[in-house]
């Protein structure tokens, strides 16, 4: 039997948004992997020598943009997987501590990263308006993060540490529910711009909890 004509565009538009959940997600799942493999790289590093992988990744997200904006999606890709090696090298001395003093500590954030990315991540996919006006304030409120990691640097703020990675796990939270809100609607050419920044999510909630489960 035929299939109605007035049946094709919507499921020709599931398709395409199944298309690049899959691609999305698989390159979220290969940069995770590269992250795995630079923080085993780096993690003898000593001193301040974290801060050149760290500098050099803020380049790789910047110039994968722009690669991706000119249609050099070969570029791109080889950008992302850099971004991911280098982030992993630069907390490679972190997370080699916490595998070495507390490796229950590991799984415990690496589990409890599944599941909260996971939740938020099906709630934000699931959600059919579109939420991206929200990422200005996804925005400001990162900002606010940062300053307040500042400030903890030179007061001394009872309970502060916590209270900076549930801040941090809010904020980061919400940046999985836009971004995977985002994927229901984004084309061919988001597919690895948002892998980046899925990552990127993933990577800090994954530090929060760390640093929760660690007690430090």
């Amino acid at each position: 039997m035929a299939t109605p004509d007035y049946a094709l565009p919507g499921a020709a538009s599931r398709d395409r948004a199944h298309s690049i959940f899959g691609q999305v997600m698989g390159l979220v799942g290969i940069t995770c992997a590269f992250a795995a493999g630079g923080a085993y790289i780096g993690k003898d590093l000593t001193g301040i020598w974290w801060l050149l992988p760290w500098i050099l990744a803020i380049g790789c997200i910047i110039g994968l943009n722009v690669a991706n904006a000119k249609g050099n999606r070969q570029l791109a890709l080889v950008l992302l997987f850099a971004f991911g090696l280098l982030l992993g090298i630069s907390v490679g001395t972190t997370i080699n501590y916490y595998a070495t003093t507390d490796p229950t500590a590991v799984y415990q954030a690496a589990g409890a990263t599944a599941l909260f990315v996971g939740a938020l991540g099906a709630g934000g996919y699931a959600t059919r308006r579109d939420l991206s006006g929200l990422y200005r304030m996804a925005f400001w409120l990162l900002l606010g993060l940062i300053v307040f990691g500042i400030l903890m640097i030179f007061i001394n703020i009872p309970a502060g540490s916590l209270i900076y990675c549930i801040l941090g796990l809010g904020i980061f939270g919400l940046y999985v529910v836009l971004d995977f809100n985002r994927m229901r609607r984004a084309g061919q050419g988001e597919v690895i711009p948002l892998a980046a920044g899925i990552f990127l999510d993933v990577f800090n909630i994954f530090l929060f909890f760390l640093r929760i489960f660690g007690g430090r």
